[in-house]
């Protein structure tokens, strides 16, 4: 490896050389130590970032050197920028130290940075309970929370052209009156609707780790706010490599691009009344794959012995978990209930038994 690419690594400080990490919601790598902050193209400047042109070039980014974690508890692949000395694993909370490079494949072409701060998806969390009064009392609480983490996760982006067809069995039933009977008429048709539609990024996760469903739960992601990937907007985060090929998500994609435009299709059949999907043929074609970093903010939390996962969608703030439910409250609630049923009971007894004297 050069000088020039060791410095590019470095993520220090132009003024003072302390460590200098990215702030969300200020978009700018902040140092602590002098305060200074910096844009991309100041940290270029300074050789604090890598160029466009050293992350489109295979050779030189295989060159750059990562720390890579392999959590011997799970099994989970994390990666960091250079400067990360330890961590934990954002799946189980067990630590796991391990330096290595990262191949050139896993270096993405784009990456949304982190804009949701620490500190917002702490409040969505304490908020999560709100409305939910089985929760545990002291669930949310802060000495229960193990971990909160920014992480990059991998995903991969399908821009899709589908074409499609598909055959339905449809009803029209018209009822009148002549004298004293009634007559009903049913019309049958056989309709055939077909079209062809694009679909820009449907995302794929690209991480076995990673919970889909929890995923897919806290899109959608504003792909315009994409900017070229940099390792710089590594710094104060982890990062996920892909461990799902895009051939194997490339089945997910279709799926998702086939229901779509299945469900558009059958929904432009109006004015019957019932419809039957007797058969359909969607054909997908992939145009376009990217492989991108998206920003998400993982709290776990130990309660009884056990880990929940939550997940906050660090553009938007989409935040999404299941909280687990108190049995003694349950218990509780179900005493009160009773009592306040039988209490109902016995004053409408009362009322009855008043009102007849």
């Amino acid at each position: 490896m050069s000088k020039s690419r060791e410095r590019a690594l470095d993520h220090k400080c132009p003024n003072c050389g302390s460590k200098i990490i990215f702030v969300p919601g200020l978009g700018k790598w902040k140092c602590d130590n002098c305060k200074g902050e910096f844009d991309l193209e100041t940290l270029k400047k300074f050789n604090n970032a890598s160029s466009e042109e050293n992350n489109k070039s295979e050779e030189i980014i295989e060159d750059i050197n990562y720390i890579e974690y392999h959590c011997k508890n799970c099994g989970a692949e994390i990666i960091a920028d250079e400067n990360t000395a330890s961590t934990f694993c954002v799946y189980c909370g067990n630590t796991a130290i391990l330096k290595s490079k990262l191949s050139g494949k896993f270096a993405p072409s784009k990456i949304i940075p982190f804009k949701k701060t620490k500190d917002e998806a702490l409040e969505a969390f304490k908020n999560i309970s709100k409305g939910k009064p089985l929760t545990p009392k002291f669930f949310n609480k802060q000495e229960n929370i193990e971990k909160i983490s920014g992480v990059y996760i991998p995903f991969w982006l399908f821009s899709i052209e589908s074409e499609g067809n598909i055959n339905v069995h449809a009803t029209r039933v018209h009822t009148w009156v002549s004298g004293n009977t009634e007559y009903t008429k049913t019309d049958t048709f056989n309709v055939n609707r077909d079209g062809k539609m694009k679909y820009e990024r449907i995302p794929v996760d690209g991480s076995k780790r990673f919970n889909d469903d929890l995923m897919t739960s806290i899109e959608p992601f504003d792909y315009k706010e994409m900017v070229d990937y940099n390792h710089a907007y590594l710094s104060g985060f982890l990062a996920e490599k892909y461990d799902v090929s895009d051939k194997d998500s490339e089945i997910i994609a279709k799926k998702r691009a086939d229901e779509t435009t299945k469900k558009t299709l059958l929904d432009s059949v109006k004015g019957y009344t019932s419809t039957i999907l007797k058969d359909s043929k969607i054909t997908n074609n992939i145009e376009n794959v990217e492989y991108v970093l998206l920003p998400v903010w993982m709290v776990n939390v130990k309660y009884n012995d056990k880990f929940y996962t939550y997940a906050m969608n660090a553009q938007s703030g989409e935040f999404i978990g299941d909280t687990p439910i108190s049995k003694g409250k349950v218990v509780l609630f179900s005493i009160l209930i009773f009592l306040a049923v039988a209490l109902l009971i016995v004053l409408f007894t009362y009322l009855i038994y008043k009102g007849g004297a």
